[in-house]
């Protein structure tokens, strides 16, 4: 079956790069589980954060927050976002780390003391903290309510999803992508590589040279709070090393040890240490007593060597796009990404809320990494 565009991957970054397209373009999204967004999208607790990532990052944020804040009529059932304050916490010892991050961002972020902090968080431990900083406008995300916003808009515009669909074999010819799937074969002049952590797999059926790709594993627990407590109205709560955070989630108490272990692309799940590893670190620095997690999952976050997405056509690959690389920001960051993508896609320039928000397209193309043909 011939279409205009084939997206590999069904998760947030697939979805929302499918939707934007499919209003001028015929889009396919191929995906290999029986429902999209499995693996990362679907394990995600996202917040939108102006603190968050390095400078290209920030600028993708700003570039999304209408969008997230005000989607279009009709994208959305439901508002998707709610207020949530961010606060990093530091011990005497992470202080300096602490004001450091408070004169990159003084305009964002406000210095509390420890006092203040534990009237915020009750559980903290007086004795474990030494200061704070909070960013009192930061938000959660629906990030079900995003994806499935995108999936719909897809769908409205006559763009198709199919499921089951892994992707077997991908060959050029004659200036079109041919994709084998067990779902069926289908084609297209231009293929969106937005496979998450299977990225570079993908790129080396088509053969691509890989982005070097990394996937990560991110563990969470979720348990009940102490008799007596109402988590709901606690700012998240994240060390300033970034080695826990934890934060209400439906009436219970959503935790991890923020772990980072590199893993090959999988159905990731738990390790029992890293469970232990969350317990204690939460253990040590509240008056949580962890007794049994009632909920326990991992999720993969990719990365390339400089954490920054890669969006943009392979410059040694024709018709090959990437979209990959999105970990620990791609849903906050989806709306921009995705408006950035297609427009390179189409080979237009970047929307006015990209250009005003000072998104340089090269900062993220594919041509920016040292790769090379295996």
């Amino acid at each position: 079956m011939d279409f205009d565009v084939i997206v590999i991957g069904g998760g947030i970054a697939g979805a929302s790069v499918a939707f934007e397209l499919s209003a001028a373009r015929r889009v396919l999204v191929v995906e290999r589980e029986s429902a999209p967004g499995y693996h990362t999208t679907g394990r995600s607790a996202a917040m939108f954060l102006r603190t968050y990532g390095e400078a290209p990052v920030r600028a993708l944020a700003a570039a999304s927050q209408r969008h997230l804040f005000a989607p279009p009529e009709g994208f959305a059932e439901a508002p998707l976002v709610s207020p949530r304050p961010f606060m990093f916490v530091a011990r005497g010892d992470q202080m300096a780390t602490l004001e450091a991050k408070l004169a990159t961002q003084p305009d964002v972020l406000e210095a509390i003391d420890a006092e203040r902090a534990c009237a915020l968080v009750p559980v903290l431990r007086p004795d474990y903290l030494a200061g704070a900083a909070i960013e009192p406008d930061a938000v959660e995300l629906d990030v079900h309510g995003l994806h499935h916003g995108y999936l719909r808009g897809l769908k409205a515009r006559g763009g198709r999803l199919a499921l089951d669909a892994e992707v077997t074999a991908i060959a050029r010819r004659d200036g079109t992508w041919r994709v084998a799937t067990r779902a069926g074969e289908f084609a297209a002049p231009v293929l969106i590589d937005a496979a998450g952590a299977w990225a570079d797999e993908i790129a080396a059926l088509a053969g691509a040279a890989p982005v070097g790709l990394v996937p990560k594993r991110r563990t969470v627990i979720v348990f009940d709070p102490p008799e007596g407590f109402d988590p709901s109205p606690w700012p998240m709560v994240v060390d300033i090393d970034e080695k826990f955070y934890f934060r209400a989630d439906a009436g219970r108490i959503l935790a991890s040890p923020a772990d980072e272990t590199p893993m090959p692309p999988c159905d990731v799940q738990p390790e029992e240490i890293d469970i232990a590893i969350a317990i204690d670190r939460i253990e040590r620095a509240t008056s949580l007593a962890v007794r049994r997690p009632s909920h326990r999952w991992a999720g993969l976050r990719s990365f390339v060597a400089d954490h920054l997405p890669v969006i943009g056509y392979d410059d040694r690959c024709e018709g090959f796009f990437w979209l990959a690389g999105q970990g620990g920001i791609g849903i906050m960051t989806a709306p921009a990404t995705a408006r950035l993508a297609a427009a390179l896609v189409m080979g237009e320039d970047s929307p006015a809320e990209i250009a005003d928000a000072s998104v340089d397209a090269a900062t993220f193309a594919p041509a920016r990494l040292a790769r090379r043909a295996d």
